[in-house]
This record gives C-alpha cells, sequence and structure tokens, in this order.
C-alpha cells in the first residue's frame, strides 16, 4: 500500500474515530447534567425535611420516582 492510501484511510479512521469520541462525550454530558440534577433534587428535599422537622412539623413524603430517566 502506498504512503498516499495508508494516510488517507488513517485520517479517514482518525475521523471516524474523533466522530464517535465527539458522540459518547454528548451522551455523557447529557447523563452527568441528569445525575446532578437528581441529587441537587435529593439534597433540596432533604434540607426541606430538615427545616420542617426543626420546625416542629411533620415530614412530607415525597412520592418521587427513584428512576432516573
Amino acid at each position: 500500500m502506498s504512503d498516499d492510501k495508508k494516510a488517507d484511510v488513517d485520517s479517514e479512521t482518525i475521523l471516524m474515530t474523533l466522530d464517535q469520541i465527539g458522540q459518547t462525550i454528548d451522551i455523557m454530558t447529557n447523563v452527568v447534567g441528569r445525575l446532578r440534577g437528581y441529587i441537587t433534587e435529593q439534597v433540596d428535599n432533604k434540607v426541606t425535611d430538615e427545616l420542617d422537622l426543626s420546625e416542629g412539623q411533620q415530614p412530607l413524603i415525597h412520592k418521587e420516582s427513584q428512576t432516573l430517566h
């Protein structure tokens, strides 16, 4: 195989790989954002419950799904 042909194949492979890496990063960014939102929601609920308890109120039962979508 000539050096020019080998360089073309290598360039195509590199570009395809970079595209796949970019797609993976996009997906992982989405997952991290969802997890961050879920954790923030859980922390906010815990703080609210603790404030309610400190004021002598009964804690609210949170009927939120534990499943991440």
